[in-house]
């Protein structure tokens, strides 16, 4: 199975490949967005280790359960032939209705048929009143049209 754009990247490729990426995570459907992944891809997700597709998916479960009204915004920061760096933001609320905004940066490793086979994430996060999100879109893709992180100043 073929997941383009294949590396090596070039700087529209890899801005490409991100977009996709965010894209797949704020439908928020485990299993479609586990395909973009090796079926032996490893993760490091905070301080939670994850391999291969099954174990993605359930990680994936755990996260969106606790983590609603999810909103995810990604930004290239690197890229070299088959890998990509990434910053991030997102912001969710808890069930009791605390919201907050997590930070992050991400490197990713592609296979020759641009499936994601490692991604390491580093991920803080803090409490935020409503008024302060910035992310602010009906559920799933984000807008053409809606600033990224750059143009929010995050």
């Amino acid at each position: 199975m073929s997941r383009p754009p294949l590396p090596p990247f070039t700087r529209e490729s890899a801005i490409e490949k991100v977009r996709l990426a965010e894209d797949g995570w704020n439908g928020r459907d485990p299993e479609k967005v586990s395909l973009a992944y090796t079926p032996d891809s490893r993760w490091r997700n905070r301080a939670e280790f994850a391999t291969g597709r099954a174990e993605i998916v359930a990680l994936l479960r755990r996260k969106w359960t606790r983590e609603l009204d999810y909103r995810l915004v990604k930004e290239l920061w690197a890229f070299t032939g088959n890998r990509i760096a990434v910053r991030f933001a997102y912001e969710f609320h808890d069930d009791s209705g605390q919201w907050f905004r997590a930070y992050g940066n991400e490197n990713w490793e592609f296979d020759a048929e641009g499936l994601m086979h490692t991604r390491i994430a580093s991920i803080n996060e803090h409490p935020i009143r409503p008024d302060e999100r910035k992310l602010l879109w009906p559920s799933g893709r984000r807008p053409d049209d809606h600033p990224g992180l750059t143009d929010l100043g995050l």
